[in-house]
């Protein structure tokens, strides 16, 4: 049977952190612009290498982006089975309450951007001051164990760095089990057996509070995000935009040249020539320039030029490449390239439709990552009943881009051709948040009760008319 003790959990951890350091590093430093320098000759010099730190044209933060900004939850409803079904979505919703006191209106986003990055990212809920929170954990320092890595969602472990080893220092982890949480030190990532676990303090879950969020995984359990596969191409593209910058700098002009003519030589006052420290005459120098005319008086002098070294073979190679990364990355060219000129609706809907299934794929992949969070936080409030609602799901912003009176027309049309009722179509709404739907539920109370209250009133008092008639009074 395998060792399950909380020691031998914190060193098969931070193994895998030490196993995943440099490949999660490399995705990091392509993130952020640190690229693999372009091929150069060995004997490269200094403008050369500044050429080559220029040539950097950093796409990365752009794959990442494009989906991130689409990924936007918006609301929670719960259940058919949970408490509460009858209230599909509002803030008045434990886990909602939670959702907001955990500012995972803003957090959220850090949270998915690092899943499409280095192709996973966590999540801790924990009881914080007697209140429920989730915040996001790195993939660069969290790492998590799995009895099966490709369909589990609950970790049997997880341990998360909170202070790097510095010098004589150790390191500082939190280390999460299906019941207890422990502090662990250690000296580096690879010294196992400089780790020291303190006692455990139950975190208050049921399993492991940690959730992780995996933008593609295989079967084997093998996360990968959208960066690692394009590297290959981001330096393509800067190794042309390379050969670009050393053709326009040194190539791209057109060179003159004049062969049989000496240049006149530089004299002393006495009219002898000035030697070099070779012992050879110093030239003077020549002032060429577009306001001036050479000259020569031997016929066997000859002028000419070299035509400079066309650039377009390079812009188009740049073009290509590029290209290539939408194609494979499933993003927009237009959104690359930045030509949208003269495209129609429908051929702009075409040419996001590959970035709008990405976008769905990450969002059922998140999605049930956010209602384990969801029943983490129902579980550690104490409500139980939502705490074992598998039917709950989040609410995704539609991000689509639409004019309000075409919405309105078209929901207009589903609730009156389909009879669809019109409270299920106020989410529909474009730009609608969670707060203002809550707000028109409670003005709907509201009026209703007023109605209400208003035809009591009426049933209660007699009619004037009726009290005064002639046969109101013989009654």
């Amino acid at each position: 049977m395998a060792d399950t003790s909380p020691a031998s959990l914190a060193k098969q951890l931070l193994q895998i952190l030490y196993r995943d350091e440099a490949r999660l590093a490399r995705i990091d430093d392509y993130l952020h612009g640190h690229h693999d320098d372009p091929y150069m000759p060995a004997q490269a010099d200094d403008e050369y290498r500044l050429i080559a730190k220029r040539s950097v044209s950093n796409w990365m933060p752009l794959l990442v982006g494009t989906p991130a900004q689409a990924l936007y939850v918006d609301g929670f409803r719960r259940g058919r089975r949970g408490a509460g079904a009858h209230r599909a979505t509002s803030t008045a919703l434990p886990e909602w309450d939670h959702w907001q006191t955990s500012r995972l209106d803003a957090r959220q986003s850090a949270i998915h951007r690092g899943a499409l990055t280095y192709g996973h990212s966590f999540a801790l809920t924990e009881k914080v001051k007697g209140k429920v929170v989730t915040k996001g954990l790195s993939a660069l320092k969290t790492a998590a164990l799995y009895e099966d890595p490709a369909n589990d969602d609950v970790p049997f472990a997880a341990l998360t760095v909170v202070r790097w080893p510095n010098g004589d220092t150790p390191g500082t982890a939190r280390l999460f089990d299906h019941r207890n949480e422990y502090r662990v030190r250690f000296r580096s990532l690879s010294d196992t057996a400089g780790i020291t676990v303190q006692n455990g303090r139950r975190h208050g879950a049921s399993e492991c509070p940690v959730t992780r969020f995996a933008a593609s995984v295989d079967l084997e359990g093998r996360t990968v995000g959208v960066i690692e596969p394009m590297i290959a191409l981001q330096n393509r593209i800067n190794q042309t935009v390379f050969d670009l910058l050393i053709a326009q700098t040194y190539a791209s002009f057109k060179v003159r040249f004049a062969t049989g003519m000496a240049p006149p030589i530089e004299r002393d006052a006495e009219g002898e020539p000035v030697l070099d420290e070779s012992g050879n005459p110093k030239p003077l120098p020549i002032n060429a320039n577009a306001k001036r005319f050479l000259f020569a008086e031997d016929p066997d002098v000859k002028f000419g030029s070299l035509d400079e070294t066309p650039l377009s073979g390079f812009i188009d190679s740049i073009d290509m490449s590029i290209r290539h990364l939408a194609a494979i990355s499933q993003t927009p060219p237009h959104h690359l390239l930045g030509q949208i000129a003269n495209l129609s609706a429908e051929a702009l809907t075409a040419a996001e439709t590959a970035l709008s299934r990405m976008i769905e794929e990450f969002r059922h992949s998140f999605g049930e990552a956010w209602e384990r969070v969801f029943r983490l936080a129902a579980e550690l409030a104490g409500d139980m009943s939502s705490a074992q609602d598998f039917h709950g799901e989040v609410l995704w912003r539609d991000m689509e881009s639409r004019s309000l009176a075409q919405s309105a027309d078209a929901l207009g049309k589903l609730a009156e051709a389909l009879e669809i009722p019109k409270r299920g179509l106020w989410r529909r709404v474009p730009d609608v948040t969670q707060n203002e739907i809550d707000s028109w539920e409670q003005m709907r109370e509201d009026d209703d009760a007023e109605l209400q209250l208003a035809q009591s009133i009426r049933r209660a008092t007699p009619d004037p008319s009726e009290t005064n008639s002639p046969q109101g009074q013989a009654a």
